[in-house]
């Protein structure tokens, strides 16, 4: 039988911070890549995953914190560090490729003080799904990209928000959180909306604003997907940060 784990998830800040406790090994690893996937859909400004109560049982099961970080590497855009691994657990991270990929701090204050470094610059807003929010999406992408100094990301950024946007006043009709991320060298971006259908590509009325269809957003981006969240789905999207 595989050994229980726990995930304690503390996202009350700008910094999320994952507290596990338990033994971790092979059959426990996917609940804890459940935690920390639906943590990072939430877009905080970085991810610290505290293991002082985490008993190793299986060295290969470290590498979960590796493959989580790759991931929210593409995106979200989210850092992710680990802090205060037991002595064993801290010369097997040391031995594998994890801290090639997930810094490892002692302590949670120091794994904090890692994170604020690594935050990415990010802007957020919050939209209802009326006509207007297509213009307000193109209007947040002149303000993100002029203070990035992204002059060459304005136009296809503008078209690819403005699609997401309208997909949301479209066919979820809810509230949305639009989040832009420049993590380089690709600018993230993001929308949360309260439907859980995932967003799929589909042609649409030319001449609708924001109605090119999702089929333009995958022509125009390095890629872009739809993650389920916890009160709906996040639609992202990736693009050169030039």
């Amino acid at each position: 039988m595989p050994s229980r784990i726990r995930c304690l998830v503390d996202d009350e800040g700008p910094v999320t911070v994952v507290r596990i406790s338990g033994g971790l090994d092979t059959g426990t690893i996917r609940p804890v890549h459940g935690v920390l996937d639906r943590c990072l859909t939430e877009q905080p400004d970085a991810l610290v995953v505290d293991l002082s109560a985490v008993r190793v049982e299986d060295p290969l099961a470290l590498s979960v914190f590796a493959a989580a970080a790759r991931q929210a590497a593409s995106w979200p855009g989210v850092p992710m560090v680990l802090c205060a691994p037991s002595p064993d657990a801290a010369a097997w991270l040391a031995e594998s490729a994890v801290c090639r990929v997930v810094p490892v701090r002692p302590d949670r204050a120091a794994a904090a003080q890692a994170a604020a470094v690594a935050a990415a610059p990010r802007l957020r807003a919050r939209l209802d799904p009326v006509a207007g929010a297509c213009r307000r999406a193109r209007e947040l992408v002149s303000d993100a990209c002029a203070r990035w100094n992204l002059p060459g990301a304005v136009g296809p950024a503008s078209v690819v928000l403005t699609e997401l946007v309208g997909n949301v006043v479209r066919h979820a009709g809810t509230p949305m959180r639009v989040t832009m991320t420049l993590r380089r060298p690709y600018l993230h971006l993001a929308v949360h909306d309260g439907s859980r259908e995932a967003a799929r590509c589909r042609s649409a009325g030319r001449l609708a604003e924001g109605g090119r269809g999702l089929l333009l957003v995958r022509e125009l981006t390095r890629g872009w997907g739809s993650s389920p969240a916890a009160d709906g789905k996040v639609v992202w999207a990736m693009l050169p940060a030039n």
